[in-house]
């Protein structure tokens, strides 16, 4: 990493290099809430500013990590680690040449002359402090218990341990809708997982120490579940909103008209409007899917206008008499169109 690329994760985060974890954490979170995706949908720079808020407490929360960072700063990442196969000559390190050499190890303890002394490694006089570090750890602190959202209401961005584990788990809308319990097989092991009421497709639920055993640590990862649901004969979901549409005929779409909408509450009635339109939406506010942060989002009823098939004989001429008498023509203003 070039000087240039130095990200100052402290300064990120807006507390001191001396914070707490405790102060760190209360800092990601108020952030979190703050630049989530959910919260700003369709915003590109508060989608950077959460993955660059994520990316500088994934560091500063872990304690080696934060170590390292404080350490050898902008090149945190490297300090540990060899280089590749045939010594690392000729790689490109912030404009540096390591090729004089064996690892970055060395380069560091000749640079700062902290680590001398040691018994020598492969022939050299420097000592090596390599240590193996997970790639990724996901927010800690952020659930209580397992299964379910975090404290916040957002799901933790991200789970790339190498002893995480993730699986599917598919819903029904009422399941979902609800909330439900699930029983799953974990090899010999028999878990019950309580999902949250207004779990969504894409929602990623964790369970704690369930993930896979490290070699390394013998530390326990955590699953993640990601939601799926299944398709619904009548409902959609679009974002926070529950979606659904709703054939009406011609004279109701003309006229307008009362008509029984159902809801995860029951039907309720409608009002149509008179000249409403096929694909336009009406809104039941508070009728659509539980919200993570409580209340519930809105219901969407599509209106498509649908001409009956099979018309009786006293249909069809009380249409004809229609058609002979109308004046409005939709598409009138065609005639104007020119390439």
């Amino acid at each position: 990493m070039a000087a240039t690329d130095f990200k100052d994760y402290y300064a990120i985060l807006g507390v001191s290099k001396t914070a707490t974890q405790d102060e760190i954490k209360q800092a990601f979170r108020k952030l979190a809430r703050k630049y989530h995706p959910d919260v700003n949908p369709n915003n590109k720079q508060a989608e950077a500013r959460f993955k660059e808020v994520s990316e500088a407490y994934e560091v500063v929360s872990d304690v080696d990590k934060r170590k390292k960072y404080d350490q050898f700063g902008q090149y945190w990442k490297q300090a540990g680690e060899g280089f590749p196969s045939g010594g690392g000559v000729g790689a490109d390190m912030g404009g540096f040449d390591f090729s004089q050499y064996g690892n970055f190890d060395e380069f560091i303890n000749e640079l700062l002359g902290r680590f001398g002394g040691a018994a020598p490694r492969g022939g050299g006089g420097r000592q090596s402090y390599s240590q193996s570090y997970s790639s990724y750890r996901p927010p800690t602190g952020a659930t209580s218990g397992f299964g379910g959202f975090n404290d916040y209401g957002f799901q933790d961005p991200g789970a790339g341990t190498s002893q995480d584990s993730e699986a599917i788990i598919t819903l029904t809308f009422a399941e979902a809708f609800n909330g439900v319990q699930k029983r799953f097989s974990l090899g010999n092991e028999t878990i019950d997982v309580r999902i949250p009421s207004g779990a969504k497709p894409g929602t990623r639920l964790r369970v704690r120490g369930k993930g896979q055993i490290n070699p390394m640590t013998q530390q326990r990862g955590d699953l993640y579940l990601k939601v799926e649901l299944q398709s619904h004969s009548f409902f959609q979901m679009e974002g926070d909103n529950l979606v659904c549409e709703v054939a009406i005929t011609p004279d109701e779409a003309t006229l307008g008209a009362s008509i029984d909408v159902p809801t995860p509450d029951g039907s309720v009635n409608v009002k149509l409007p008179a000249g409403v339109r096929s694909g336009q939406s009406l809104r039941l506010r508070g009728k659509g899917w539980p919200l993570a942060k409580g209340g519930r989002g809105d219901q969407l009823v599509k209106v498509a206008i649908a001409p009956p098939k099979d018309l009786s004989q006293q249909e069809r001429e009380y249409y004809e008499k229609i058609r002979a008498i109308r004046t409005y023509n939709p598409r009138s203003h065609l005639q104007q169109v020119k390439l």
